[in-house]
């Protein structure tokens, strides 16, 4: 049987009802040159150099050169860099790198520690550093995502009832420990019912176990200079049976010392046998009381040492002044914690240095994830681009932060927008410190070297959510300042797809007019069209998607920028190979007669070569 019995093959433009490639085109209002988009290479590659050729041999002019698996990138020689950058000048074409999915923030299963972030910041600087001979003469873009492993700061769900987003859990972190947790805000029914905000949460809980771990330290402190001066008391009741033993301050400490060493036969010789039961139960005392204010005294200087680092980091001079005033109180009795006669007096200067400490305001120690990670990230973020603009100059790699897909850590565009302030604000600073620019030079650098990769479907999926068109139009605005660089992908909002743009409800049209309004030069800005799945193992047919997206955008054939578009173009070509007239001769040829070889319209493979470029299909 032949297929056109069931497949009546594309229409000519003179056919009834022709409006070119409309079932996929987006309607665009603004016709983006087929040179400002581009394909990725196959992540899964280690040859990247066979597999940027494979891409440039269907046509397209830019290629993101994928460095996605850490492991896959590791093992791509240095010569092969070499070889794409001599490649791309042959070809004419523009590079792009996506760099390594690590975690800038440091953040692993196990938590937090200052050492996992910096050995993220060497993996990504080594990733640019790389990526610079790719196009040694010019700034290549260099994509990272904002997080890889990071669980999302805040789960928010659209309530369309009341109009308004809704927090249903926020992510901590302990600074001290590097551990997380996730608090989920609830009514407070004893002030009325009413839910407390994340950011008030938070605030709470710091208060209340500040003050708890002050209280802890304060009853140990109080025990334990009770004990010390119960067992004082005792011991002065019975100093008449002690009067013959001459055994002063000094020689005190010297029996003290004994007992805490656990020489109690040395400790009955030193004294009379008639008087060492009383000698023993009074070091048993004081023993007892010490264990209290070493316990007291250890918990000071942690909350301490919390409470000038926090103070300092906020620049609290009142708070600074006070502690700085306790501390130099206290320092000539640390010795007394030796002494079993001044003990008493030392356990007076806990209690305090407590005071003191209640006195100021409650260190921040447990965070928002978000201020946490925008802070670890933005150091990292900014730290990178700051080493390629030392060593490579004007010829430094653009750092362009992705969106994870909706779900991950910093994924919406007002954490990327506070990102982006917050990593060019830490480069300016550095800037300013170590090169010795102004002000207005480092904002300028920071801003041209540091910037967002918008990945239009991955913001798609906070749909998941709850989100509508307008939230999505919203998320635009926000980031739209920052954009750099745009990946394009299509999906329903549900799951990671990346189908070709006008294949899902990404709202991409209202989106670019959005980037061409608030945005710059978004006509230039590479658009990469990143929907490996839908071409890939799937069945769909292994296809390199260019043309789809140039279909689907409405691009210009021609370099004059007129008609024909692509969208009208594809049609045309699917008239003369696959439809019924011109030559059907070919057709068979091309298709055979049966089921064995479909039009590619419908997922088949054509023998021969591409229609686009001419070149061996894949």
């Amino acid at each position: 049987m032949s297929s056109e019995v069931f497949y009546s093959g594309g229409k000519y433009p003179l056919s009834e009802g022709f409006s070119g490639y409309k079932d996929y085109a987006i309607g665009m209002s603004s016709r983006y040159p087929a040179s400002s988009f581009g394909i990725p290479s196959d992540p899964r590659a280690a040859n990247q150099l066979k597999a940027v050729a494979d891409k440039f041999a269907t046509g397209t002019k830019t290629i993101e050169v994928s460095g996605v698996q850490a492991a896959q990138f590791e093992s791509l020689p240095q010569q092969h860099l070499k070889e794409i950058n001599r490649l791309k000048k042959l070809v004419g074409a523009d590079l792009t790198f996506h760099g390594p999915i690590v975690e800038p923030t440091g953040v692993t299963r196990q938590g937090w520690d200052p050492s996992h972030r910096q050995q993220a910041e060497r993996q990504m600087w080594s990733a640019v550093e790389r990526a610079h001979e790719l196009d040694p003469d010019g700034n290549i873009v260099v994509t990272f995502h904002s997080s890889a492993s990071l669980p999302e700061p805040e789960t928010r769900v659209y309530d369309p009832a009341t109009k308004q987003w809704v927090t249903k859990s926020i992510a901590i972190v302990d600074e001290r420990t590097g551990q997380f947790d996730n608090l989920q805000p609830k009514p407070d029914y004893f002030k009325g019912g009413t839910e407390e905000k994340p950011q008030e949460t938070v605030e709470r809980i710091n208060k209340e176990r500040w003050f708890r771990e002050l209280q802890y330290t304060n009853s140990n402190a109080y025990a334990g200079v009770n004990t010390l001066q119960k067992a004082l008391a005792e011991f002065k009741v019975k100093e008449e049976l002690l009067k013959d033993t001459k055994i002063d301050e000094k020689g005190m400490q010297e029996l003290y010392k004994l007992y805490l060493d656990g020489k109690t036969e040395d400790l009955k010789k030193a004294v009379k046998p008639e008087t060492a039961k009383v000698f023993t139960e009074f070091m048993q005392e004081v023993a007892h009381g010490d264990i209290y204010l070493r316990e007291a005294y250890q918990n000071l200087q942690e909350l301490y040492n919390q409470a000038y680092a926090a103070a300092k980091k906020e620049n609290r001079t009142d708070d600074i002044k006070k502690l700085d005033n306790f501390q130099k109180g206290i320092a000539p009795h640390l010795k007394d914690i030796e002494d079993p006669s001044k003990i008493s007096e030392f356990g007076e200067e806990i209690v305090n240095g407590i005071n003191v400490l209640r006195s100021i305001k409650t260190p921040e120690r447990l965070k928002p994830l978000k201020e946490f990670a925008v802070n670890q990230a933005a150091e990292t973020f900014s730290n990178i681009a700051m080493q390629g603009y030392k060593k490579f100059k004007d010829t430094a790699p653009i750092i362009s932060v992705e969106n994870p897909p909706a779900g991950g850590g910093l994924n919406r565009a007002d954490d990327l927008r506070d990102l982006m302030k917050a990593s060019r604000e830490r480069f300016a600073d550095k800037a300013q410190k170590e090169l010795g620019m102004s002000r207005s030079q480092a904002e300028k650098q920071a801003e041209k070297l540091i910037g967002i990769t918008w990945d239009v479907g991955h913001i798609n999926m906070i749909r998941k959510f709850g989100a509508e068109d307008k939230h999505l139009i919203q998320e635009t605005k926000t980031i739209a300042p920052y954009v750099k660089h745009i990946h394009l992908s299509d999906n329903f909002g549900m799951e990671h797809t990346e189908l070709p743009m006008g294949m899902g409800n990404v709202p991409i049209k209202k989106e670019m007019e959005i980037l061409e309004k608030y945005g710059k030069r978004i006509k230039d800005i590479k658009k990469i069209a990143e929907t490996g799945n839908w071409f890939g193992p799937q069945g769909f047919g292994n296809k390199t998607p260019f043309l789809e997206t140039i279909g689907a955008f409405g691009s210009p054939v021609y370099a004059m920028k007129m008609s024909p578009y692509w969208n009208q173009a594809m049609g045309v070509s699917s008239g003369y190979f696959s439809g019924r007239g011109m030559n059907p001769d070919v057709h068979h040829t091309y298709f055979g007669a049966g089921y064995t070889n479909l039009p590619l319209e419908l997922g088949g493979q054509a023998a021969g070569r591409s229609r686009l470029s001419g070149t061996p299909t894949e």
